[in-house]
């Protein structure tokens, strides 16, 4: 079965289009979509379906997998995470919609499968897709970078080439134009000072 195809523009992308992708992610859509940095792979955090699809496409455990949770802004955040203090919230405005990812302490129980995490990645995104996408869901996406399937150093950045390597193995492939190939930068706020994990777009000169 093939992939249902929505082909965007970033500058202007179609309402209608997106809400139809909201839609689909709300009945367990295992999608493919753009952010400020590279591609990425994602689905609703609380639809059981769409984290076994997730599972299954990118072959890992959503027990200890290194995911994030992609929220539409700081405000969404208090009900999975702590926000400690005011110089870490004001870190948090200072860089963030933007192309970092910060791990942070879990606020209480998170659900299934995720309960027994102590900690999570966050991520706000600039991309504008995806800032109309994200306030349409009832919950965050949980999104891991799209690699290449044959090596985990590149990621594919050309609308073509991400169609033909995973046409039909999602539901949805949300194109536009040719993305980036650098990763988030990634920061660890669990720890005091904190630490970068990854150096990658995100400037660490607003760190």
């Amino acid at each position: 079965m093939k992939s249902t195809v929505y082909t965007l523009y970033s500058s202007s992308p179609n309402r209608r289009d997106i809400a139809e992708v909201a839609q689909a992610l709300e009945s367990g859509a295992l999608l493919i979509y753009p952010t400020d940095t590279v591609y990425a792979m994602g689905c609703l955090s609380s639809h059981a379906g769409g984290l076994k699809k997730l599972e299954k496409a990118k072959q890992l455990s959503l027990e200890k997998a290194p995911l994030s949770f992609l929220f539409e802004d700081i405000g969404a955040l208090s009900a999975y995470v702590h926000l400690l203090d005011n110089r870490i919230f004001r870190l948090l405005k200072r860089t963030l919609p933007g192309p970092y990812a910060f791990l942070m302490e879990t606020a209480q129980r998170l659900p299934r499968p995720f309960h027994k995490r102590k900690k999570i990645g966050v991520r706000i995104s600039s991309h504008p897709i995806l800032q109309v996408l994200l306030p349409m869901l009832s919950a965050p996406l949980v999104t891991t970078s799209l690699h290449h399937p044959d090596t985990l150093q590149i990621y594919p950045s050309d609308p073509d080439e991400i169609l033909s390597l995973w046409d039909g193995k999602v539901d949805i492939l949300l194109l536009a134009e040719a993305g980036g190939k650098q990763a988030s930068t990634v920061v660890d706020l669990t720890v005091d000072p904190f630490e970068i994990i990854r150096e990658g777009k995100g400037s660490l000169d607003l760190l």
